[in-house]
């Protein structure tokens, strides 16, 4: 199954081309194919590219880059795009509308059960949908793009097609778009681009055409081995976990959004915002206190401030995510520890963590809680396999202020030569 393959839509031939070096790269480079096919129209003035409050983060910076005016679409109490003010903001700037972009399932965790319709609205006004690729793995094999109504898309080889997620990227993978905007996008100066008329390209893109070699072997290894039914396998896993986790939070945490009968996608978001007000207790603290517990937090204050969303992919099993579950929920009980007065508000596990092995084994103790708790909150969080954070907590705000460059200076790299210059 090739990633053309899945790309493919049934209501117009789709064409698989450049291969970007990050999702950000993808997006300016889809961005500017449109742009591109929009001028060689005679369509100039289009400009405007309208971005959900749900969409991928990356995407206001791309349409800046790609020279589009950005313009927000709210969304409505359950996550999705709210279609009262894309409707308004449609027919406000119908004469200037270039693009939408769209993250199909959004960050905030719901398929959007009405995408066909917007994107209907999108081209009934002259303008073209991007649809952004971070969220494939809750796709692949279930739904094609290109049959809802998107006309280019990045594919991120990383989570979706086996390439590790997180650390910065690599978040590379192929442009696919519809065949009217296949004229316009990149070429290349030395590698023919079979597809790309060199006359309308809109340039070069990436020094590399294809993308990583080191990295897309993994990812064809990954789609040979898995075939058609394993890859929707995998996806249909990916969204099973998500609303197997949330289901067992839901008690303890707000889930912030849901789809219209209850579940969520690949991904959801827990809401600890109320806990600044009971406890004092804010998501940073959740997360440093994860460590504890053995986990690197998930992704913080994003899409939405002051809230953690999760995404636990298809690659966990049920005893890894229920460990995570158990931490979460070991948390929540010192929240209410502090919410019902048995501990501190200032000084507690949460605010205090993580807790470093110097910290935890030091000759000075004079926290309101036992170091068993500080580093050994549940059962499962062992001695011999414990992970211990390298340092406790820091001042990240007074850090992000007063910034201190660690770059040596010119003097380390001059020559003996120009040292015995300079000296005579």
């Amino acid at each position: 199954m090739s990633l053309a393959a899945f790309l493919r839509s049934a209501q117009s031939r789709v064409v698989k081309n450049v291969s970007c070096c990050t999702g950000a790269q993808g997006e300016y480079a889809g961005l500017a194919a449109i742009k591109a096919y929009l001028n060689s129209k005679g369509e100039n003035s289009r400009t405007v590219c309208l971005i959900p409050k749900s969409a991928h983060g990356t995407n206001p910076a791309s349409a800046q880059m790609a020279g589009m005016k950005v313009q927000v679409v709210e969304v409505d109490k359950d996550g999705n795009t709210d279609l009262a003010h894309l409707k308004a903001l449609v027919d406000k700037h119908k004469a200037n509308l270039a693009a939408m972009m769209l993250t199909y399932p959004s960050t905030f965790g719901v398929f959007e059960e009405h995408v066909r319709e917007v994107c209907d609205l999108i081209h009934a006004n002259g303008g073209q949908v991007y649809l952004d690729g971070a969220n494939m793995n809750a796709q692949v094999g279930l739904c094609r793009p290109g049959d809802y109504g998107s006309d280019v898309s990045h594919l991120n080889l990383h989570k979706t097609f086996c390439i590790p997620h997180g650390g910065g990227g690599p978040g590379m993978g192929p442009i696919g778009v519809k065949a009217h905007l296949a004229p316009f996008l990149p070429s290349h100066p030395v590698v023919p681009m079979h597809s790309v008329n060199s006359s309308s390209s809109l340039g070069t893109i990436s020094a590399a055409p294809w993308g990583s070699s080191a990295i897309l072997p993994i990812s064809w290894a990954y789609i040979k081995m898995m075939g058609a039914k394993g890859l929707l396998h995998a996806s249909e896993v990916a969204i099973l976990n998500a609303n197997y986790m949330a289901k067992r939070l839901e008690s303890h945490y707000k889930i912030l959004f849901r789809g219209r009968k209850g579940f969520v996608a690949h991904e959801f978001i827990l809401d600890v915002r109320p806990f600044k007000k009971t406890a004092n207790i804010e998501a940073v603290d959740v997360a440093k206190r994860l460590q504890d517990y053995g986990f690197h937090a998930p992704t913080m204050s994003w899409p939405v401030a002051g809230t953690l969303m999760i995404e636990p992919t298809e690659s966990e099993d049920k005893a890894e995510m229920d460990r995570f579950c158990d931490a979460l929920l070991g948390i929540r009980q010192e929240i209410a520890d502090i919410e019902e007065g048995r501990m501190d508000s200032r000084i507690n596990p949460l605010k205090m963590a993580p807790h470093s092995l110097a910290c935890v084994s030091s000759s000075a103790w004079d926290r309101p809680y036992s170091r068993e708790h500080a580093a050994f909150p549940l059962p499962f969080i062992r001695p011999d396999s414990k992970f211990w954070p390298s340092i406790s907590r820091i001042d990240d705000i007074y850090g992000d202020q007063h910034l201190v460059c660690t770059c040596p200076p010119m003097e380390v790299y001059e020559s003996p030569y120009e040292e015995k210059r300079a000296s005579s």
